[in-house]
């Protein structure tokens, strides 16, 4: 493992332990050239799921650029990193339990719009509108009268 700051080869790991989700190991690690400290993760290698976007071009599922939308839409709210990775590991365990090797980028955006419905409501509105691309006010006012009649 090349460390980050050096690119040094000369690694190697200090600690281990399993994440609190228990689907991957959590690797701290040195370098033996800088003596620098960082982490890695090491998890199961799933088969590649191709996300049909809405003008039909396909693209490679990316968690991370699903994290970081989600991150976006939890600016300034009481939602950890650790919640919104939690929700991408679930999205993606739903994902690969569909058994097929494409799914519609709607389908993936109503997964997420589900699961931050339960964790942060002002976060899900936030998602949502950009997701289904609200155009005015009315639109928000409407999601919101939804939310508040699953109540």
């Amino acid at each position: 493992m090349k460390c980050p700051f050096c690119n040094s080869e000369d690694t190697r790991v200090v600690d281990s332990r399993s994440t609190d989700d228990g689907h991957a190991i959590r690797r701290r690690r040195i370098c033996d050239s800088c003596d620098k400290r960082f982490t890695t993760y090491e998890k199961v290698e799933r088969t590649l799921i191709m996300v049909v976007k809405k003008d039909g071009s396909r693209q490679a599922f990316d968690g991370d650029k699903l994290v970081r939308g989600i991150l976006k839409s939890c600016e300034k709210r009481p939602v950890t990193v650790g919640q919104v990775e939690e929700l991408v590991a679930d999205v993606e365990r739903q994902l690969a339990n569909t058994m097929e090797k494409e799914v519609e980028s709607s389908y993936v955006g109503e997964l997420v719009m589900d699961k931050l419905k339960d964790l942060d409501q002002v976060a899900y509105v936030r998602f949502a509108s950009v997701y289904r691309q609200f155009t005015d006010v009315n639109t928000f006012v409407k999601e919101i009268e939804k939310l508040l009649g699953d109540k």
